[in-house]
Formats: C-alpha cells, structure tokens, sequence
C-alpha cells in the first residue's frame, strides 16, 4: 500500500470533519486502461488512457457535498484542501434545498487490503504479443469474398484505489479486468448480417488477468462465425407469433441487466434518476411477497464471484462486498441500496452496491454482479422438449425497454428453428417482447451448471451526470413459454 496516498486521503477526511462536516469519505483512484482494435487486418484503433485524481464526499446539516479534481505531484496536499473546502461549501449551499435529510447506515469501519488475482499481469504481455493474439482471432474470420468486416478487440483495466472515511475505513483495492471478442460482417443478398463471440460490444470481460483471453481461445470459432454472418444472408426471416423461447446465456445476461438488475436499484425506485434513466415498476411494498417469475427463477447479486467486474471487497462507500437473493423461487426479495437508502426500507446496513465512475463522481446505487442461478436441465435434453417450431436465440443486435423497465423489445443476432428436438435452420432477426413479471414467469427451465456462464457489462450508463459501471451476469440458456414474437424483416 502507498502509505502516502492513504495518508493523504486519511487527511483529507480529519480536515473535513475539522470543517464541520457531520461524515467524510474520500478516494483516491489510479487508472489504467489499454484498448485495441483489429480491422481487417490493420490496427483500427490503440488507446491508452491514465487518470489519477481524488474525489471528497461531505455530509453537512444532513446534506452531501462533493468535489473532485485530477492529482498532480507535489501538488497534493494543497489539491486535497482545496476540494474538502468546496465540497463544505456545496453542502452549505444546497442544504437550504433540503427538504428531506440524509441519513446513512451505520458503518464499521475496516483497514484491509483486497487485490483482484491475476495468474498473468494484462499490463506485463507485450504489445507485440497482444496484436499477434489480434491477428490470429480476426484471420481466423477471413475465407469469403462477402465478408465486409472482420473485428478482433482486447481490453484491459487497472483500477488502484486508496480510500478513508470519518467511521475509521482505511481501504487499499486494485481492481483488474480483462477481455475481448471477434465479430464479423457479411453483406449479400441485400442483407447485413453479423456475429459475435462470446458475445456483442466486444466480447467478454471479467476480473483477472491475461490468462481469461486466453481461455477463451478466439480463433477457433471464427470460421463457425464467417459461416453464421454468411448463412444469415440466406435465412428465412423469423416468424411472428406466439411460441417457446430458450435464450442462450449471452442474450440473457442483458435480460437480466435490463428487466431485473436495473429496476432493483432503490434510488430509482423513489424517482432519483427519472430525469435521466428512468424509474421502476418495482416498489418496497413488493418486497417477500410480489412474484417476480416462475419456482424455476432465482437470481442472487453476489460482489464477492470469482471473475465478476463488480467483485471487490468493499464499495465505493467502504462497505464490504457480500451476496444477496434479489429474487429467490420467484418471489422477489429485495433491491440494491447504498448507505443513503438502506434507511428506507428500515434495513440497519447497506447492501455494498454503491459505486462511483472514477475518481471524479460521488458514488451511486449500481447493480452489482446479478445471476440467475443454474437449474437442472443438459443443453441438449431441454432442445429435446421442445415442441416444433420453438426458437432458440442469442447474442443481442438492438433493444429498448419503457422508462419502468416493465415493456420491452429485443433483436438477436441470429436463432435456430427446433424441429425434432435439434436445432434447425437459422432464421435471421429474432425479435421477442415481454413484460417483465409475465416474462420471468413464463420461465420453465434453466440448464445446469455445466452451461453457466459469467458475462461481462462494461458500458452500463446511469445517473446525471451520466457514469459508466461495470457488473456481470451469470447465465445458463433458460426456456420461457409463450413469448410474443415480431415478424421480422
């Protein structure tokens, strides 16, 4: 731990409560990021952004206050007292707003230490080899003259985060991340037609190093990639209607994103982000007795998962990560909160899903990783139980979902038509609606364990101003009854 940058974040608490300041909390955040882009063979796109800056959080007369600014040495102790002083005199200005105090649960402030593991450092593998692993995925992808673009992109993040609160925390975390993925594009036949893998916006992510691009061994599945993009040039429309769905675990992760994850997070709930990202149909009112989905469904937000982008050991509040039901056998269980907004539903602590953007954003409720837990069911035994005409889709291409997170609409990139209990010919532009309850409780099969999957989210935007969070979910392929399906065009 770099006892300096503790020092000075410990500091910078001591002088806001010296300031009047009722609560402090303050971090310091050192980024690194690296990202690559392979097209078509050439370097599309090479960025490597670093940020180091502090952010002071102050609670006065039962308002927050909040400044931030980038770190440069030599320059930090006067940087670090000029933000506690504008943080105190933003409290002080907005508290003749208040109509309502803030409140926060009670915290036990902790020392510790928490790093991600990583079996090979992103940041020690040389550039070259990391074009050479480009190179390899993206020519894999190569062998047809309808192809019009082939993708093969790696990122890698390093977070380093020094942080003090006035309850006595004294946190020290390095949090790292990699990942990447492979997509291609074919043109023909009047159509445009891509795919993805392991899945869209750039493939899968989680925490740990190098050793998860590894894994993932991209190259063996272009050629099954160039193939799909072409053979959808080619495919059927898929047919409107009413009919059994199974959704592959890259789609559903974003099911899951969008109808569970972000309608549980509490300060949308009381219409804390209306402005911006929307509301909920969710209310406290539901909590232990509102059916959420079917028996089959049980999703748990866990921050603790080896491998999710939100596992960590404390949040951004200092509070420690842990592992909760937000939906167990159906029946919806609870929301995400913060310290701020435990107290309203009378919970004593903070669930640990409190997150900031950086160094340069007050921390917000965010989802953190949410799963729905595996069932029992093999892959190919459940295709078996499906009646003619049923569809099998994955990878999301577009959506929308109402301000609720209640209505929505997806289109996958690609889905097969089960016919005698395999999957048949490939349809292009599977398009589902639902409502979320009716949805989830259409749900009558989950696959095992063996099929279960972490996916990664790293582009989830929420609050004004807008910031960026990472999360993942955990899903196996699921079968839903009786989904509504658009003609496709």
């Amino acid at each position: 731990m770099s006892m300096e940058r503790m020092d000075l974040a410990a500091s910078a608490v001591d002088e806001a409560l010296g300031g009047g300041a009722q609560q402090a909390d303050v971090r310091v955040n050192h980024l690194r990021m690296e990202d690559l882009v392979l097209k078509n063979g050439a370097l599309a796109g090479a960025e490597t952004p670093e940020e180091y800056g502090m952010g002071v959080r102050v609670r006065l007369n039962g308002c927050f206050g909040f400044a931030a600014a980038p770190l440069e040495a030599g320059q930090e102790q006067r940087v670090a007292r000029e933000l506690v002083e504008r943080a105190l005199e933003s409290a002080r200005k907005l508290s003749a707003a208040v109509t309502r105090t803030t409140e926060l649960a009670p915290l036990e402030g902790e020392c510790a230490e928490w790093k991600t593991e990583c079996r090979i450092d992103p940041f020690e593998v040389s550039l070259s080899e990391k074009l050479g692993f480009l190179k390899e995925a993206e020519a894999s992808m190569a062998g047809s003259e309808s192809t019009v673009v082939r993708l093969a992109t790696c990122g890698i993040r390093r977070e380093e985060q020094w942080q003090a609160t006035s309850e006595g925390a004294r946190l020290h975390q390095v949090l790292v991340r990699s990942g990447g993925g492979i997509s291609t594009t074919a043109a023909r036949n009047g159509q445009v037609q891509r795919r993805s893998y392991p899945s869209s916006f750039e493939g899968n992510f989680k925490s740990g190093g190098w050793e998860h691009l590894v894994e993932m061994d991209l190259p063996s599945q272009g050629a099954r990639l160039r193939d799909e993009s072409l053979a959808l040039c080619d495919a059927p429309p898929c047919p409107g209607g009413s009919r059994t769905l199974v959704l592959g675990g890259s789609q559903l992760m974003l099911q899951i994103h969008e109808s569970v994850g972000h309608p549980n997070e509490l300060d949308r709930v009381f219409g804390h982000e209306v402005d911006l990202a929307g509301s909920s149909f969710a209310n406290p009112e539901m909590i232990g007795g509102f059916r959420y989905g079917s028996p089959e469904v049980n999703l748990i937000a866990d921050s603790t998962i080896p491998g999710g982008l939100d596992t960590r050991g404390f949040d951004d509040e200092g509070v420690p990560s842990g592992r909760f039901p937000v939906v167990e056998k159906g029946i919806f269980q609870g929301f995400h909160t913060s310290r701020e907004w435990a107290g309203r539903l009378g919970e004593t602590s903070s669930r640990s899903t409190s997150r900031a953007e950086g160094w340069f954003n007050p921390p917000i409720i965010r989802i953190t990783n949410l799963s729905l837990m595996p069932g029992t069911w093999a892959f190919e035994d459940l295709i078996a139980d499906c009646e003619d005409g049923a569809i099998f889709a994955d990878t999301v291409k577009m959506w929308s979902i109402d301000q609720r997170r209640l209505n929505f609409q997806f289109t996958c990139e690609i889905a097969w038509e089960i016919r005698d209990g395999k999957l048949d010919r490939i349809l292009r532009n599977p398009t589902y609606q639902g409502r979320t309850p009716e949805f989830w409780g259409s749900c009558d099969a989950v696959c095992n364990q063996d099929h279960w999957e972490l996916w990664g989210v790293t582009n989830c935007g929420k609050g004004n101003p807008m910031q960026v969070a990472e999360m993942s979910h955990g899903a196996a392929p699921a079968r839903f009854r009786k989904v509504n399906f658009v003609e496709a065009t």
